[in-house]
C-alpha cells in the first residue's frame, strides 16, 4: 500500500516563520473528536505546521497550555456546556503564554461574538465547514503576524470600525497625533497597511519579529485601538499614512 507523504509547501520564503524542521507548534481545542480529527490531519500533513497536543474541554486544554510548549492555539468557542468557555481559554492563553497566537474555529461568526474575540486576544475567526482546507494558512498567517478571517466578516467589521470612529468624534487633531508615534512606529505602521507580516517587516527593517511586535503593541496603545484593521483606519483618517 502506497504511503501519502507530506505536501511541500512551494517558495516558502526563509525568513517567514514555518520552515522544514522548525514547524509552527499547534495546539487544537474542540469537544467534537471528528472535528479535531480533521483539524489535526490537516495541520499534519504540511511540513511546516506540527499539532503537539490536543484537547476536549476547558479542564484539558488549561493543563496543556501549562504543559506544552506551542506557538498557535485552533480553538472553539463553546467546548460542550453552552457557555464560550473558548473566551476564557483565550484569556488563559495570553496570560500564560503571551507569545502565542489564538484562531477561534466556530459554527457561527456574528459581529459580536467575532469582536469578543479579538478582544480578548484572538488574531484570527474560521467558521467551521466553510474554511476547510485552510486550517494550516490561518496557522502560518498568525504565526507570522498576521490575522486569519473570512473576507465577508472582515469587510463587515471594518464598516463597524468606521461607524464607530466617526461617532466618537474625535478632537485629537493630525499633528498632535502624529507627535504619539515615533519615527520607526510611524514606518512600522505605514508597512502594516501595505499588508506586510511582522516577519516580513523585521526583514525589511532588519530588526527582530519580536521587535515588530512590540512596535505594533505600542502603536495599538498609543492609538487606542485593538488590531490591526484598526490601527490603519485611525492612521488613514489621521492622515498618518
Amino acid at each position: 500500500m502506497q504511503t501519502v507523504e507530506k505536501s511541500a509547501p512551494s517558495l516558502w520564503p526563509d525568513f517567514l516563520v514555518g520552515q522544514t524542521g522548525t514547524p509552527v507548534r499547534v495546539m487544537v481545542v474542540d469537544d467534537d473528536s471528528h472535528v479535531r480529527m480533521v483539524i489535526a490531519q490537516e495541520i499534519m500533513n504540511d511540513h511546516r505546521t506540527v499539532v503537539v497536543a490536543q484537547a476536549s474541554c476547558l479542564r484539558e486544554a488549561r493543563r496543556c497550555i501549562r504543559q506544552h510548549e506551542f506557538d498557535v492555539m485552533l480553538v472553539d468557542l463553546n467546548l460542550g456546556n453552552g457557555n464560550d468557555d473558548g473566551l476564557e481559554l483565550i484569556d488563559v492563553l495570553k496570560s500564560l503564554r503571551p507569545a502565542a497566537e489564538a484562531v477561534v474555529v466556530s459554527a457561527v461568526e456574528t459581529e459580536e461574538q467575532v469582536l469578543r474575540a479579538f478582544e480578548v486576544g484572538a488574531t484570527g475567526y474560521l467558521v467551521k465547514n466553510s474554511w476547510f482546507g485552510s486550517y494550516v494558512q490561518a496557522v502560518l498567517q498568525v504565526a507570522n503576524g498576521g490575522a486569519s478571517i473570512t473576507p465577508c466578516l472582515a469587510r463587515r467589521l471594518l464598516q463597524r470600525f468606521d461607524k464607530s470612529i466617526v461617532s466618537a468624534s474625535p478632537s485629537t487633531s493630525p499633528c498632535s497625533t502624529e507627535d504619539l508615534l515615533s519615527a520607526r512606529e510611524r514606518k512600522v505602521l505605514r508597512m502594516v497597511a501595505g499588508g506586510y507580516t511582522s516577519a516580513e517587516i523585521g526583514h525589511q527593517l532588519e530588526i527582530s519579529t519580536t521587535t515588530v511586535n512590540a512596535h505594533i503593541k505600542n502603536i495599538y496603545g498609543k492609538l487606542q485601538v485593538h488590531s490591526r484593521a484598526q490601527a490603519v483606519r485611525f492612521a488613514l483618517m489621521r492622515g498618518l499614512l
